[in-house]
């Protein structure tokens, strides 16, 4: 390209020596033969080149490639746009033809390839630019959703929301670092009054729904005071911050019930911010007359307190013990541990404070339905899988009322419980696959009027009605699987997990019939009260129950599987004889053995109960006993 634009400026200063500025003048005109951009640079240097040795006469044409050549070249400047000037040169011949002195005179002070209509647009290369401009704004610019749940703005924090979000990071830090216990409900307490006192501040009121999630929440805090089990404690600790952010967000759709939970993220960033504003605000009219009298007072308490208390403990061992284990062990070395858990419990404290007081509108968000189909188009596949769901009911009632040897002798199988141990997990994805079947239906069901309403009731209610037997069937298979293999946490939870999703099931006819609403909440509502029973009834002492049941009834037991649950199952396996009894709770023994002495706050009524029972009743058996039973073999799973 170098080559090519050296031609023209070459062509172009020839023409201007010889021919003057009646040949510029022409060529700035696009005095030339009409011919394709694409003939090149060199084709057009050599006009140029041409024009200069045959100057231009007054009434004279110049030649067609003298015209392209020299409007190229635009005195010097036209290498910046070679292609334009080509593809602008030679327009029309005959316009340069005429030309004399005065012609030439125009030519030369016209603009580089002739104007708009055939060279450089200075207004469209600006359009172009402002159209640049507005697509890199749009692509920067937020997504429509995200603009639509955008919070009002807060109003200014409260004192009242400052002072409650110090005391959540205080009773973390306090009542946190020895682990979980009650000591996390009293710690979520301060927490719970921040966002009371910011939502008073934004006038916001409580909903039926609201007060239903915010007992739903606290009560799911109590199963880590009451279980010592760390699996049914973690979830009921989730579930709860799901319920909360229902509570504060006020949702009611969908998206609402599975996006809230993230807007904690947004709160507790902004929460930050917001503390400290409000924090700025007051810094300049809190002077010393206002917070001067607050510290002398809590000065003189505390010293009052540390006084009298120190009396009062030298002087009676029972008062010393009470308060002893009513205080906080805090030591130097747990120091970056406790200011970690401050800074944490007065985050999640401000961050609820600010969910009430601005909280993300996910209600606004909208998921169009799918288009909608015909109903032959539609209900074909349903009524297909109905059909298939039909015909393997039918085979489960017919083994249920006593085709078991049948199946038995057709299907190879020793027992019914193994016959049933490779068919309940396939029966639990069933009934999941079932539900996503139903969600995508209802996106592509047909709309047409109330007759369609009626006819995507009826085939997914059909098919809602034959799933639950699936469930029932899946549950029957279960029973007889624990029956023979004995119960463990797997096996409850899957069977827990069955049942909720038969209570979906149930929740879906009904939406079915009343309208669907109220189906999100109610989804989210059932699935709290099975957290918090799940959590109430106490897994792994419902493990521990039914083995030693079991054991009772055919002495078979497994004392391996024992050593993994937690010091809630304490109490069923203080029921087994010696030497299985101490077997049976030597895993639970070790491991309260090794945590040592636990304040109040962090036990909880599970380990309390099994410290008791170990205290009482110590162990017996020897090591070498409860090997010889089989109390430390590895346990493989049926």
């Amino acid at each position: 390209m170098s080559e090519n634009a050296d031609e023209v400026d070459s062509g172009a200063a020839e023409g201007a020596v010889a021919g003057g500025a009646a040949v510029q003048g022409s060529a700035a005109r696009g005095a030339g033969a009409q011919g394709p951009a694409a003939q090149g640079f060199a084709a057009q240097g050599s006009g140029a080149q041409g024009a200069a040795a045959e100057p231009a006469k007054p009434g004279s044409a110049a030649p067609a490639g003298s015209g392209a050549g020299v409007a190229a070249a635009g005195g010097g400047g036209a290498t910046a746009l070679p292609v334009t000037a080509a593809a602008a040169g030679g327009a029309h011949a005959g316009a340069a033809a005429s030309a004399g002195p005065a012609g030439a005179g125009a030519g030369a002070g016209a603009p580089v390839g002739g104007g708009p209509a055939g060279g450089f647009d200075a207004s469209a290369w600006q359009a172009r630019q402002a159209l640049i401009q507005q697509q890199r704004a749009r692509a920067a610019a937020p997504a429509a959703w995200a603009v639509r749940i955008r919070p009002v703005e807060a109003a200014p924090i409260r004192t009242a929301t400052l002072i409650a979000a110090v005391l959540a990071g205080l009773a973390a830090a306090l009542l946190l670092g020895d682990g979980m216990g009650p000591g996390l409900l009293v710690a979520v307490l301060p927490a719970i009054a921040a966002a009371y006192f910011a939502a008073r501040a934004a006038g916001r009121k409580a909903r039926p729904w609201t007060v239903v999630w915010a007992v739903g929440c606290v009560a799911l805090l109590v199963v880590p005071a009451l279980r010592d089990s760390a699996w049914p404690a973690t979830l009921a600790i989730l579930s709860s911050v799901s319920l909360a952010s229902l509570a504060l967000h006020g949702v009611r759709t969908w998206p609402g019930v599975l996006f809230s939970p993230f807007g904690f993220v947004d709160s507790a960033v902004n929460g930050v911010g917001w503390a400290w504003t409000g924090l700025r605000s007051r810094s300049g009219g809190l002077g010393r007359d206002r917070w001067l009298p607050v510290a002398k007072a809590a000065a003189v308490a505390l010293g009052l307190l540390v006084v009298f208390g120190t009396l009062f403990a030298s002087a009676d061992a029972a008062f010393a013990d009470l308060l002893g284990d009513l205080t906080p062990e805090v030591s130097v070395g747990d120091g970056p541990v406790r200011i970690l858990l401050f800074v944490l419990g007065a985050v999640l404290a401000l961050a609820a404070a600010r969910t009430t007081a601005a909280p993300l509108r996910w209600d606004r968000i909208r998921i169009a339905p799918g288009r909608a189909r015909s109903r032959l188009e539609w209900a074909l596949p349903l009524v297909v899988l109905n059909l298939l769901f039909a015909g393997f009911n039918a085979v489960q009632l017919a083994v249920l009322f006593g085709g078991y040897d049948k199946v038995l002798k057709s299907t190879g199988h020793r027992s019914y419980a193994e016959y049933a141990q490779q068919g309940f997990w396939q029966l639990l994805w069933a009934t999941l696959l079932t539900l996503v079947v139903i969600a995508l239906a209802l996106r592509w069901a047909p709309r047409g009027g109330a007759g369609d309403r009626r006819f995507v009731r009826a085939v997914l209610g059909t098919l809602c009605a034959l799933t639950l037997v699936v469930v029932a069937s899946a549950l029957r298979r279960m029973d007889f699987y624990v029956d023979a293999y004995g119960l463990t946490r797997l096996r409850v939870s899957v069977a827990a997990m069955e049942l909720w999703l038969g209570l979906v099931l149930v929740l879906i006819m009904a939406a079915g019939v009343f309208g669907a609403r109220w189906l999100p909440r109610a989804v989210a509502g059932s699935a709290t009260a099975a957290v918090l029973a799940f959590g109430l009834l106490s897994p792994d002492g419902m493990v521990a129950e039914r083995n030693v049941t079991r054991f009772q009834q055919d002495a078979k037991i497994d004392l391996a599987y024992f050593q993994s649950l937690s010091a809630d199952a304490a109490p069923a396996l203080d029921r087994l004889p010696e030497p299985q009894r101490s077997c049976a709770l030597r895993g639970i023994n070790d491991e309260l053995a090794e945590a040592g002495d636990v304040p109040w706050y962090a036990m909880s009524l599970g380990e309390y109960r099994a410290r008791k029972i170990l205290r009482e009743r110590p162990l017996k058996a020897s090591y070498e006993d409860c090997s010889r039973l089989g109390t430390f073999g590895s346990r493989v799973e049926p």
